[in-house]
């Protein structure tokens, strides 16, 4: 099947446009982005045309599917022209800024019946599928706090691309980019949220944050912890959960736990699960009748609602309830 780029913006722009060009079920077959001289840079990068007019890419009814990686700010628009236009969409995260631009796109893809992913990548990670088994399975009891800690240092050794630090662009910064990851895992373990608080703070001053924590309550006093920014150096990614009978630790990618099995000592895992394919491949595999596409609307529309509610608590400096 036939793919379309559109947008050069995002830093995994490459990264998606090559899976789409390594998966024997797809072809990319060009790229499309707001700014010409990025796009035909990113276009000769990839050996594919570039496309100057959008509109050309959805009247192209041999173009089935396009992977989105736009601005975040341009989403609404382009996700919203990309559903009508009958296209299947991938998109990176986040969907929108706010709960109601999300709920507009949403509608659209959902009159459309075209198939959509958003992009969670952790969820593929085989100490994380394990630790969500683990969690599942009623071993570690009841999750009464999980936190995630996943930083690097973008801004202090100054390799994000200039445009991350746009809030008009990019809605936030550390939080509503690389902070993604930690609050789609949060709710992927333990539900939707009562309530969040949030502090962000800025270390190199570009007008976005760079360093930023949210607090969220879930029901029965359960407490989640979301950590993230770019100014973090040689800190792996972490994931804590505790629970009334056990807990479980993440760090990179090796899984720790502890409950009555292991006699209450903490021991390492060692049978992990296999890596789950990668939201782009595991999307192009459903396209061609090949399983399920993953981390669909709702969970588009959860992230949004977290993100929403963390900025809003920080910008009125106090508790944000959902």
């Amino acid at each position: 099947m036939k793919i379309a780029a559109i947008g050069a913006w995002h830093v995994h722009t490459m990264e998606y446009a090559t899976a789409i060009q390594n998966n024997p079920l797809s072809q990319l077959c060009c790229l499309w982005d707001d700014d010409p001289v990025r796009g035909q840079e990113t276009a000769g990068k990839l050996g594919v045309p570039f496309q100057p007019s959008l509109l050309a890419i959805w009247e192209d009814k041999s173009i089935e599917a396009v992977q989105i990686t736009t601005a975040t700010s341009q989403h609404v628009q382009v996700i919203t022209a990309a559903a009508r236009a009958g296209k299947h969409i991938f998109t990176e995260k986040v969907l929108a800024f706010t709960n109601e631009d999300a709920q507009a796109i949403a509608a659209a893809v959902r009159e459309s019946g075209v198939t959509f992913t958003i992009s969670y990548p952790h969820k593929t990670r085989p100490a994380l599928k394990a630790a969500k088994q683990l969690a599942d399975s009623g071993k570690l009891g009841k999750i009464t706090y999980a936190r995630v800690h996943n930083a690097h240092n973008g801004s202090i050794a100054d390799w994000l691309p200039p445009h991350f630090y746009d809030a008009a662009q990019t809605g936030g910064g550390a939080m509503m980019d690389l902070g993604a990851h930690p609050m789609y895992t949060l709710s992927w373990f333990m539900g939707r949220p009562r309530s969040v608080v949030s502090m962000f703070t800025q270390v190199t001053g570009r007008g976005v944050e760079d360093n930023a924590v949210s607090v969220l309550e879930f029901a029965d006093g359960a407490i989640g912890v979301s950590e993230t920014g770019f100014v973090t150096t040689n800190m792996p990614y972490v994931l804590e959960l505790s629970g009334t009978k056990g807990s479980a630790l993440i760090q990179n990618d090796k899984l720790e736990y502890s409950c009555e099995e292991t006699g209450n000592k903490l021991v390492q895992m060692e049978d992990l699960p296999e890596a789950a394919p990668l939201p782009i491949d595991a999307w192009i595999a459903s396209l061609a009748g090949q399983g399920e596409a993953p981390n669909g609307l709702e969970d588009a529309l959860a992230l949004t609602e977290l993100m929403a509610g963390a900025y809003q608590s920080y910008h009125s400096g106090s508790r944000y309830y959902f």
